[in-house]
């Protein structure tokens, strides 16, 4: 039969001041409020066109809002355009088939995208706005075809396959 020992430990308590708690407390959850304000600032209400484009792995909800008198433009999982795609090309991705269709001042576009890379979100969310619109009018879908922005890109990534290193890979050969 096997003996435990127990040991006895002595907690001593620090005494802080309450005040100084709270206060940073309340200052803290002010400044979670303000960050949320900031946040509802940058989505669009109403009506709007609503697609999904997808690429590699990435999905990207699109939303197409008539624009109002703000013309608050493109807006990226909360966040302006050129805050959440910091390489430029990335940005004239996205509105480029507003630019083909000449509509860029007319609509305020919201995106949520999740999944994969940069490059595929950026390509994920230029199919969504060329979907939204194709709902907006249908009298734009030859123009966007030939340009190229209404086709899935279905490329993905092939699976690894048992045996091999990656999905086509084998080991290396060794004689002896």
């Amino acid at each position: 039969m096997a003996i435990k020992k127990t040991t006895a430990t002595k907690t001593v308590k620090a005494k802080a001041p309450a005040k100084v708690e709270k206060v940073k407390v309340a200052k803290a959850a002010k400044e979670v409020k303000e960050v949320k304000a900031a946040k509802e600032t940058k989505e669009f209400s109403g009506k709007y066109f609503y697609a999904v484009g997808k690429r590699k792995t990435s999905i990207a909800q699109v939303r197409l809002y008539p624009a109002g008198k703000a013309g608050n433009g493109v807006v990226v999982n909360g966040k302006d355009v050129k805050g959440y795609f910091t390489i430029e090309r990335h940005s004239d991705m996205l509105k480029a088939p507003l630019m083909a269709a000449g509509l860029e001042e007319k609509f305020d576009v919201s995106v949520k995208v999740n999944g994969g890379g940069i490059m595929g979100q950026a390509e994920a969310a230029r199919l969504g706005v060329a979907r939204a619109l194709i709902i907006f009018d249908e009298n734009l879908k030859k123009s966007l075809k030939d340009l190229g922005y209404l086709t899935r890109d279905a490329r993905i990534v092939e699976r690894k396959k048992p045996g091999r290193r990656k999905a086509r890979r084998s080991p290396q050969w060794a004689k002896r």
